[in-house]
């Protein structure tokens, strides 16, 4: 596994990995006719199926990152693929409310592995001139399996509710065996040790949890995250409403508007993002931070004019350059992370990062809904995202990363090029 396209191969097959995570999670929601016809339940228990999994997922984040820290990287990802493809396929044998809370709980569990492992092996990998690319393209695939949620509900009304989930069951548990024979962890890096930032297998979570907390850049970077949670769940949430009553849209035409436009900018900007800040980063350290701080000060105008027009296409054009743009971030997160972490902590820092974001979102699609309540209007509600945008450009504007990561960065990128 020492040949030269190694790294690229190892994006590849996280891509796939990724795209089951999103899809496997994703696709009860766009299956809730067939589902509740097979096995009763209220629309409440219907949303609880989801946000079981999300709190879950959420609050395990923060202790998958630090096993994904403590253990092989490669190995936790083929066994959170293995169990939570082999809960997918049990799913499909499920014949109560109860049962199926059961599955998703553990889903949860098991997913919760994935992300923090993934993208802590990538960087891994690509430490030099390629790592935002690298991450971008593997975020692409994550978006890639969140846009096909649709094929659950297609396969469970051509055949029935049970049948996506074996399906994607088995063909998860496949190749997890597959991975076991070809993922494999990314050797030792002569530059760190050179440098003496070189760390003992083992770490701590505690020590792990009050190193990163004691770090200003982290604070920011977290607090950044956390408020593009709360953005980013409230417009995803509330945005078909929004095109639907403002421009006396019908379900289906607002539902188009709303994602397809929408996922279709993100995917191009991820990439986008990606490939610029590898560029920047070349003749800049803070190259990888100032290309998001960039696309959210191109973000938070976007919207602020999107929930003030009245010209459909206009608010289309904004809303897509808000997604284009936004996603910046995203891609970047944790090459930024390597910027302002020890190395040792990368994926604890990750999984801290998705646990806030999955709370606090949450929050922020609660609050939609509360504010509606308080006859709030929408467009008032994304003006206030717009200002929080703005709040995180300058958060992340005020990170600098540490010396040790500049040289490290440096002596990466001087290898790259040979």
């Amino acid at each position: 596994m020492k040949f030269k396209s190694y790294p690229w191969l190892i994006v590849a097959m996280l891509c796939v990995v990724g795209a089951l995570n999103y899809l496997d999670r994703m696709m009860i929601t766009t299956m809730r006719s067939s589902l509740v016809e097979a096995i009763p339940m209220t629309d409440a228990q219907f949303g609880l199926l989801t946000a079981v999994f999300l709190w879950i997922y959420g609050i395990l984040s923060p202790f998958a990152g630090f096993l994904a820290d403590r253990f092989s990287r490669s190995r936790v990802i083929i066994g959170s693929l293995f169990v939570w493809s082999a809960v997918t396929w049990l799913t499909s044998y499920a014949t109560s409310f109860e049962s199926l809370l059961v599955t998703r709980a553990l889903m949860g569990i098991s997913e919760s592995c994935y992300a923090p492992a993934a993208v802590a092996l990538i960087m891994d990998y690509h430490r030099g001139s390629t790592r935002s690319l690298a991450n971008g393209i593997h975020m692409a695939g994550i978006m890639v399996g969140q846009s096909m949620g649709f094929v659950g509900g297609w396969l469970a009304t051509d055949h029935s509710w049970n049948y996506p989930f074996f399906i994607f069951g088995m063909i998860g548990i496949g190749y997890a065996v597959i991975l076991l024979f070809s993922l494999k962890d990314a050797p030792k890096q002569p530059s760190t040790i050179a440098q003496g930032l070189h760390q003992p297998e083992k770490v701590k979570f505690r020590a792990a949890v009050k190193d990163l907390l004691g770090r200003r850049g982290f604070i920011f970077a977290l607090t950044c995250w956390s408020l593009l949670g709360i953005i980013g769940w409230m417009i995803v949430g509330w945005l078909p409403t929004y095109f639907k009553e403002n421009f006396n849209l019908s379900q289906t035409m607002a539902g188009v508007y709303s994602t397809g436009y929408f996922h279709a900018a993100s995917l191009i900007g991820v990439i986008t993002g990606g490939i610029l800040a590898d560029r920047w980063a070349r003749k800049n350290p803070r190259g990888r931070i100032l290309v998001p701080v960039v696309g959210l000060c191109l973000a938070a105008p976007a919207i602020f004019l999107a929930s003030h027009t009245t010209i459909l296409s206009v608010a289309i054009g904004c809303f897509m350059l808000y997604s284009f743009t936004r996603i910046f971030t995203d891609g970047n997160m944790m090459p930024i992370l390597c910027l302002i972490t020890d190395e040792r902590y990368r994926a604890t820092a990750y999984g801290i990062l998705n646990f806030f974001s999955c709370i606090i979102g949450g929050i922020g699609l609660y609050a939609g809904g509360a504010l509606r309540d308080a006859k709030v209007d929408l467009s008032t509600v994304f003006q206030t995202g717009a200002v929080l945008l703005a709040l995180c450009a300058f958060l992340l504007y005020k990170i600098q990363p540490t010396p040790e990561s500049i040289t490290v960065q440096q002596n990466d990128q001087k290898e790259s090029a040979l």
